[in-house]
């Protein structure tokens, strides 16, 4: 798994203060942003934090590039609203030999790995199997009706692998950018960070937190599972590892 941040709001702390400092003293927006040095804008963004006052954190976007995940976790990832995705198409890209991920418990155990590895051999063949006789199908068709061969191959590919794709497994990997608010982050990270989420969009998540930490420490100091905040939200279903999670969380970054 590979997880970069493109792209983020310049000054995101500053300009997040400033909102603070708008809805909490006399100043207008001239010199809004005047006089938030580094040690006065953390003083806006704490209290801001501290008051559960979130709408001016939406103010600060933050944009990632992920690879090597699986559809699994895009099916899990996209359940996130406030966002924005793109993704890797399967519709235009052709799954010459599709890569995938292997779950961990599978990955340890010979025998499951055996099945797995299996089942992704055959559904390349499916794959395969089925694009060639639509493309040829297809291509037939195109040609039939006075197109020119070499568009009509092309043509016919592409008509072809928008069905041929329905065989693929949830565990092909895929590659998308995605652009959240901060605000957005916050609850992506509550849900995601938690031991209850799935294995790898925790994983990918811990990734997303540690590199906005190195970019707004103080906006990120305390994100992470909800129990850092206090007793576990899920009750009976709770991992009971809330002191080890306050001690990896609250020391990032």
């Amino acid at each position: 798994m590979r997880v970069e941040l493109l792209e983020y709001t310049p000054n995101c702390e500053k300009l997040i203060a400033a909102g603070a400092k708008l809805c909490y003293s006399n100043s207008g927006i001239d010199g809004l942003l005047d006089n938030l040095e580094k040690d006065n804008a953390d003083k806006f963004l704490k209290m801001l934090l501290s008051l559960g006052h979130e709408s001016p954190i939406e103010h600060a976007s933050f944009t990632f590039g992920i690879e090597g995940v699986s559809r699994s976790l895009l099916a899990q990832l996209t359940r996130h609203r406030i966002a924005s995705y793109t993704v890797k198409s399967q519709r235009y890209v052709k799954e010459g030999q599709f890569e995938y991920i292997i779950p961990p418990e599978i990955e340890n155990d010979e025998k499951a790995k055996e099945v797995f590895l299996k089942t992704m051999e055959n559904d390349q063949k499916a794959y395969d199997e089925l694009t060639a006789i639509l493309q040829n199908k297809h291509k037939e068709q195109f040609i039939s009706q006075g197109m020119e061969e070499k568009e009509a191959e092309k043509k016919a590919e592409k008509k072809a692998i928008e069905d041929a794709r329905y065989v693929l497994p949830n565990a092909c990997s895929t590659a998308l950018m995605m652009t959240f608010n901060a605000r957005s982050l916050y609850n992506f990270f509550e849900h995601r960070c938690c031991e209850r989420a799935q294995w790898e969009i925790r994983e990918m998540a811990d990734k997303m937190l540690k590199l906005v930490k190195e970019v707004a420490p103080t906006l990120f100091e305390k994100s992470g599972p909800p129990c850092l905040k206090g007793v576990c939200p899920e009750g009976k279903m709770s991992c009971g590892l809330s002191a080890e999670k306050k001690k990896i969380y609250l020391k990032q970054g």
